[in-house]
């Protein structure tokens, strides 16, 4: 058994009126798609914190090789900002231990700013590593996508088991017809900017059960610090005023450096409704290999550890407003009928289109063919965790997921 999967904690959701600082900066990183590296200090205080923000990048901090690594990775980070910057490093901190420098980056003064700096740049160089490690080895895309979907359906299904307030789970991987699709009907027809090949969709019992979720998911799936900037959609929270209305989050508010506007961030996809409202973002998820998969790696490729990044798109929506999205011109199949219609007028047109006069522009002189069903999700390796009833009654030993089957959790 992977040491991962035997190791893997089990615990219950968090209240929200048990989140810390760290908990809320976490959350709305997410919401808004920021990056981590303009942060100054890293909220965190306690040892459990810690512990589970180095679990969540897949290290193991117990282990002599990881031990180890962490260590070659900070002093990589040392020698770059001294190489570059001649930037003054006080010695204890230079000789600290990763635990160490996260709880100086919770401090104040100089050593807390050297702190945060070493441990940013140490995020970059995991990063960068990591994802080498990937383009390095001899195995394709579906056999790393098997290990990530792999990770996700342990922790999801773990959380079903334990009567999480989770009603509908649905994950799987983009088909041909999709991609093909997607790219066809964006200007920028590059498969690399295809950040949804991987994607997962929960659905919760409630509203405000998406922050505990989300909290959750930043301490056993992802770390919140590999979100990717810039891609994250939240048309349904108004932060500022919905921390504000929960008497434990609003003194939070002022101690914030994640930022507390009260603005939320539609998609900017041309095809989806004004009304259509979803909680949704990319991750860069980190992913630990077993160890007969590294062996298949060439030797050049074993200092660069056992851990490869692979981008995931979440969205996270509750029950009501799933429903409601199923209305009208938000209804996923009117989506992918303008997505359809858009793919063919630019197939049969180009750019003519753009140059007929305006009241042809949405009657084309040529035919446009009726829209194609193509299927949105892959039909293999597809699993999906639903409930048909609205008021679920969860099972008492649901098993964990795997592709191919359904499961009910209330």
């Amino acid at each position: 058994m992977d040491s991962t999967e035997a190791n893997e904690p089990v615990d219950r959701l968090k209240r929200i009126d048990e989140f810390t600082l760290a908990d809320l900066e976490a959350v709305r990183l997410i919401l808004r798609g920021d990056s981590v590296i303009d942060w100054h200090r890293l909220n965190l205080s306690s040892d459990s914190e810690i512990d589970d923000l180095l679990r969540a990048q897949e290290f193991h901090p117990d282990e002599p090789a990881d031990r180890a690594r962490l260590a070659s990775i900070k002093n990589e980070a040392v020698s770059y900002l001294r190489r570059h910057f001649e930037y003054p490093i006080p010695k204890p901190v230079e000789l600290a231990t990763v635990e160490e420098l996260i709880h100086t980056a919770a401090g104040s003064g100089h050593r807390q700013t050297c702190a945060c700096t070493i441990l940013k740049c140490m995020h970059i160089i995991h990063h960068l590593e990591g994802r080498e490690l990937l383009f390095m080895l001899p195995f394709s895309d579906q056999e790393v996508f098997h290990h990530v979907e792999e990770k996700i359906y342990r922790v999801i299904g773990s959380m079903l088991a334990h009567g999480f307030p989770i009603t509908e789970f649905v994950g799987g991987r983009k088909n041909k017809d999709s991609l093909y699709t997607k790219l066809l009907s964006k200007q920028e027809t590059v498969a690399a900017q295809i950040y949804d090949k991987l994607r997962f969709r929960i659905v919760t019992r409630s509203v405000d059960e998406i922050f505990p979720v989300i909290q959750y998911l930043t301490k056993r799936l992802f770390p919140f610090n590999y979100v990717i900037p810039g891609q994250s959609i939240n048309s349904i929270f108004r932060f500022r005023s919905y921390c504000q209305s929960h008497p434990h989050l609003a003194p939070m508010l002022p101690s914030m450096q994640a930022g507390k506007d009260d603005e939320i961030t539609p998609s900017d996809n041309r095809f989806s409704a004004e009304s259509y409202r979803v909680i949704h973002f990319v991750v860069d998820m980190p992913v630990r290999l077993p160890r007969k998969l590294l062996e298949r790696a060439p030797s050049s490729a074993w200092p660069l550890g056992p851990i490869i990044f692979v981008v995931c798109e979440f969205q996270i929506i509750d029950r009501d407003t799933e429903a409601s999205n199923e209305q009208g011109e938000a209804s996923h199949a009117k989506y992918k009928e303008r997505q359809k219609r858009a793919v063919m007028r630019r197939l049969q047109l180009g750019m003519r289109e753009m140059r007929l006069p305006p009241p042809l522009r949405s009657e084309p002189s040529i035919p446009v063919a009726a829209p194609v069903d193509l299927p949105e999700e892959e039909p293999v390796e597809k699993p999906v965790l639903a409930t048909p009833t609205p008021k679920p009654v969860p099972p008492k030993s649901p098993p964990t997921p795997s592709p191919g089957t359904k499961r009910k959790r209330g």
